[in-house]
């Protein structure tokens, strides 16, 4: 498991640069509809899944298991990244991309073109917030795995050297 752990350090150096820059982005004014696909932690670990999938196929000739589990691993602590930054928004009182009612999947208040343009639009419950956070630990990190499952097949195209 340390060797895994070892493989996954520059995921881990991005996804904390896209999670800090994600975190601020609300702070420094950027409406929720011109940036929160700029930095997406979702597309991040979507992305590296499939490639640590492909890699870890043909160059470190890990079996089909091994890759799922990885991923699996990305996902869970792409998720609880994700959790802990909507928990720091709200401990700070901070309208971030991490509480944000799209985010969060809420769109009650506001028509979704609306709440794409809407700079205070009405804020989510804590309790609420957080239990669509856990929504998405489990299952995106079932999404993860499965995504990386799917890059260890795509590693067969790899040349061997």
């Amino acid at each position: 498991m340390a060797e895994q752990l070892k493989l996954l350090r520059p995921y881990l150096v991005l996804l904390g640069v896209v999670a800090v820059a994600r975190f601020v982005q609300g702070p420094l004014g950027v409406p929720y509809g011109r940036g929160h696909h700029v930095f997406s932690i979702v597309t991040l670990t979507a992305f590296s899944c499939i490639y640590y999938g492909v890699f870890v196929r043909r160059w470190r000739g890990q079996r089909l298991m091994q890759a799922i589990v990885l991923a699996f691993v990305l996902g869970v602590t792409s998720q609880l990244v994700i959790l802990l930054m909507t928990l720091l928004s709200y401990a700070l009182s901070l309208e971030t991309y991490f509480n944000h009612p799209i985010a969060l999947n809420l769109r009650e208040s506001l028509a979704p073109a609306d709440l794409l343009q809407a700079t205070n639009p009405e804020p989510v419950a804590l309790a609420k917030a957080v239990g669509n956070r856990l929504g998405g630990l489990i299952g995106n990190s079932i999404f993860a795995g499965i995504l990386g499952a799917i890059g260890w097949t795509l590693g067969g195209l790899l040349p061997e050297k």
